[in-house]
């Protein structure tokens, strides 16, 4: 996991821990400051109606989806597909967190 004093950047993956959406995935799709992340994961939650989540209340995964990066630094957004596209490959990439949530 990722420790406290390194904020999570654009593309980095957290699972949403309080709240409405609590165990779904999501990717990081902009840092307000140093509480708050914006969140989107392309499927319920577009990335034109991001949802601005505390820090505290996502627990923050070490993988981060470049294609995500990269498109946000270079256009400034990124597509609802490619979110959905980086979710898919990271769950299937780490299966044994989808049964944890269960």
């Amino acid at each position: 996991m990722n420790d406290a004093e390194s904020p999570p950047g654009v593309g980095q993956i957290v699972r949403i821990k309080q709240g409405r959406e609590t165990g779904n995935f999501a990717v990081v799709i902009g840092v307000v400051d140093e509480r708050f992340l914006l969140l989107a994961d392309g499927e319920k939650r577009k990335f034109d109606r991001a949802k601005k989540k505390n820090i505290s209340h996502v627990e923050v995964y070490s993988h981060i989806s470049n294609e995500v990066k990269r498109s946000i630094e270079e256009t400034g957004r990124v597509t609802n597909a490619k979110l959905r596209y980086a979710l898919l490959n990271f769950t299937q990439e780490q299966p044994e967190l989808l049964k944890e949530g269960e």
